[in-house]
């Protein structure tokens, strides 16, 4: 297990330092190309902005969005005395809980530092988990609390930001630099200058969002393992798995901006648009469980 645990650190240390070095790249390619260097790093210092609030809304957002309501001991003391019983184990402060109405069996944790944690569960996943599996799923959920997953989705995000904020610049640049410059420019040069602009608008967000999901993905194969050493029983979130596999994750709000943060993938749909999601196949999670559990 703490193998598993210290090779998906490495594998998200790698990823984050390769999306760090594109938005580099793209930086470096504006500074020399267009030489407009001060208009450019106020715009990193806007986007910079931009993150910042973003990352200390994130949590407020996922709530208020999902339609989660906020519950006490008494309101649903099974569920309470799971996630209290593992805050316990795993030496982590009594997180806030929270409960969204929906059927489909599914949960998630936000908050910037562990004595800000929030946990939430559906409606859906109290119904069809016995305490075994629920304990597996909150292990996991407080497993991204202990790993301070959310700040590095946060670092991620305004990377993204960041990348969206030059791929504008690019495409305004090109558009109306070219224009401006065409005595410079003329003919064949002033067609190549606006389709490399245009190339580079188009793959930069393309590329920017599958480092983010790369990132995402390896976030829950490290709470998936974090969440196994927690219960010292790797078979209790295999079943959790084993039952959303079954009867689907989907929740009825759909909402991209917070998918990233649900224990199973929140959204519909199927084939190609699972190469585009925030979570790993269901079927590889448990298959990396099961190594663990071999291994244990």
């Amino acid at each position: 297990m703490y193998s598993q645990i210290a090779a998906n650190k490495r594998r998200s240390s790698v990823i984050i330092l390769g999306f760090l070095i594109f938005v580099g790249v793209m930086a470096w390619f504006l500074s020399r190309y267009f030489n407009n260097n001060n208009s450019f790093y106020y715009i990193l210092a806007g986007g910079l902005v931009y993150a910042i609030i973003a990352y200390f809304m994130a949590s407020r957002l996922a709530l208020a969005v999902n339609g989660a309501k906020e519950i006490a001991k008494k309101d649903n003391p099974r569920l309470w005395r799971i996630i209290e019983n593992l805050s316990i184990t795993d030496g982590l402060p009594m997180p806030r809980v929270f409960i969204i109405d929906d059927p489909a069996p599914n949960a998630f944790a936000t908050g910037n530092r562990p004595d800000k944690a929030i946990v939430c569960a559906t409606t859906g996943l109290l119904e069809v988990m016995d305490d075994t599996e629920l304990q597996g799923v909150f292990a996991h959920e407080l497993g991204h609390v202990k790993n301070y997953d959310i700040r590095v989705s946060m670092v991620v995000f305004a990377l993204v930001a960041v990348v969206a904020l030059l791929t504008d610049i690019i495409i305004r640049f090109t558009w109306f630099g070219v224009g401006g410059r065409r005595r410079d420019n003329e003919g064949q040069a002033g067609a190549i200058i606006l389709l490399v602009g245009i190339v580079a608008a188009v793959l930069a967000p393309i590329i920017a969002t599958l480092i983010q999901l790369a990132i995402s993905r390896q976030r829950e194969y490290l709470a998936d393992a974090t969440g196994a050493l927690t219960t010292r029983y790797p078979e209790g979130l295999i079943s959790a798995l084993e039952k959303i596999d079954r009867t689907g994750s989907a929740l009825n709000k759909q909402n991209t901006a917070t998918a990233h943060f649900f224990f199973a993938n929140p959204l519909k749909g199927h084939s190609i648009t699972n190469l585009f999601s925030t979570h790993p196949p269901i079927k590889d999670r448990i298959a990396r469980l099961r190594n663990i559990e071999t291994h244990a």
